[in-house]
């Protein structure tokens, strides 16, 4: 894959019709990228990942918690995971977008 240009819209629209959480809509050997949606009031039942990871907070409002660090996050917020963490968003106020990227890519 040479490039790669794409809507977030419509990358969640494909993952609202999927009907899934996760979208990923690019994966090469060195990372891979996805979008992750969270609805108000939802559970976030991931687990730790065998990949660093970055989240961007696209649109939003909750709570994130990884070790001792526990934060609001919001659009804007940038969140960088290590490899094999306990992480997680909490108390979603407003639907999370949020989009993912992880180093190298997803196992």
């Amino acid at each position: 894959m040479k490039a790669l240009v794409a809507s977030l819209e419509e990358i969640d629209r494909e993952r609202a019709a999927s009907g899934k959480l996760y979208r990923e809509f690019l994966r090469v050997p060195a990372m891979s990228a996805g979008l992750y949606v969270l609805a108000a009031g939802a559970a976030d039942l991931q687990r730790p990942h065998h990949q660093d990871e970055i989240y961007y907070v696209v649109r939003g409002r909750g709570r994130f918690k990884a070790g001792a660090e526990d934060r609001e996050v919001s659009a804007g917020s940038v969140i960088f995971v290590a490899a094999k963490e306990e992480h997680r968003f909490y108390d979603v106020m407003e639907e999370l977008v949020l989009l993912v990227v992880f180093a190298p890519a997803e196992s």
